[in-house]
């Protein structure tokens, strides 16, 4: 089995933090890289081609749900979402997986993940396990989503 290329996409140091050190227990997994925004996310998709990303929705310059819309658009890949918004915001991991995301995985609180860092790690590594075998290239960003959302060039991937 190959190594799977992990990109961390997420505005909170900490939070990269933790989830890279969830992914290190994994040896089949490699966090290559990590982003604070999307146009990071971007230039560091090119370099390092990642098999998998996970992504916040919120995130400043441009949020998660617009840049999950340019990315598949423009290079599809999986995508697993992260945020304290997939407890509370139904609708927004309901619009992230119809845009395709393959999953997504509520970030803890701190407190939760020192009572549950090894549950976390290990649905976390099982998300992405499965993520990667989810073969991108034939989704079709439906029209109604894309129509919904106008996207600037200076936000393409």
């Amino acid at each position: 089995m190959d190594i799977i290329k992990v990109l961390i996409v997420d505005d909170s140091a900490v939070i990269r933090n933790i989830i890279k050190e969830a992914l290190s227990h994994s040896p089949s997994i490699n966090v290559v890289g990590e982003a604070e925004d999307a146009f990071v996310a971007r230039d560091l998709i090119k370099k390092l081609n990642p098999d998998v990303l996970t992504l916040d929705v919120e995130m400043p310059k441009m949020d998660g749900i617009t840049f999950l819309i340019n990315l598949m658009r423009l290079r599809p890949m999986p995508v697993i979402m992260l945020s304290t918004l997939t407890t509370k915001g139904a609708d927004i991991t309901l619009q992230a997986l119809e845009i395709g995301a393959v999953d997504f995985i509520a970030k803890p609180t701190v407190q939760e993940l020192l009572a549950t860092q090894a549950s976390f790690r290990e649905v976390l590594t099982e998300k992405i396990t499965q993520a990667v075998t989810i073969d991108q290239k034939n989704f079709k960003l439906s029209d109604t989503l894309t129509s919904n959302k106008v996207v600037k060039p200076s936000q393409n991937i």
